[in-house]
């Protein structure tokens, strides 16, 4: 399963909404807005904004693709998007297997994906009051709509 959502990401919840007692594993990825420095001035907070159909229908892709190539049971990752602060969560990822070994490489398969097929795209603003959009990995794809 696939979200994009504006509202704030919360972890607890989406482990024990989607948990399943017949697993003996979870494995999750939290990523969170750092305060990262840039030409002398703090990262105080970012804007994420989407192509929210593309992304949706890659992300489901992803999460299909994780679901076949490993032995793990459910996938879900919650993508925000919109104006974030410091330390609120931008990605989670949760990958519930009966062992561990197949949530963790199904759970670093979904973080991988999303960061290089999704168009994400995100603005920083500084502490000193100037701003700058990233450049990040996605990869122009023939299969991806945009």
């Amino acid at each position: 399963m696939f979200i994009l959502q504006t509202s704030p990401i919360d972890p607890v919840e989406a482990k024990n909404k989607y948990s399943n007692p017949a697993n003996g594993a979870i494995v999750t990825f939290e990523g969170i807005v750092r305060a990262d420095e840039h030409k002398g001035s703090t990262v105080s907070e970012l804007l994420y904004i989407a192509d929210n159909a593309s992304v949706i229908d890659e992300g489901e892709k992803i999460i299909k693709e994780a679901l076949s190539q490993f032995s793990i049971s459910e996938a879900v990752c919650i993508q925000r998007i919109g104006q974030l602060k410091i330390s609120e969560t931008a990605v989670w990822i949760g990958v519930w297997a009966p062992h561990r070994d197949e949530a963790f490489k199904g759970c670093r398969y979904i973080i991988e994906e999303i960061k290089k097929r999704l168009l994400i795209w995100k603005k920083e603003f500084y502490s000193n009051g100037s701003k700058a959009w990233i450049h990040g990995q996605q990869t122009h794809d023939k299969n991806i709509r945009g």
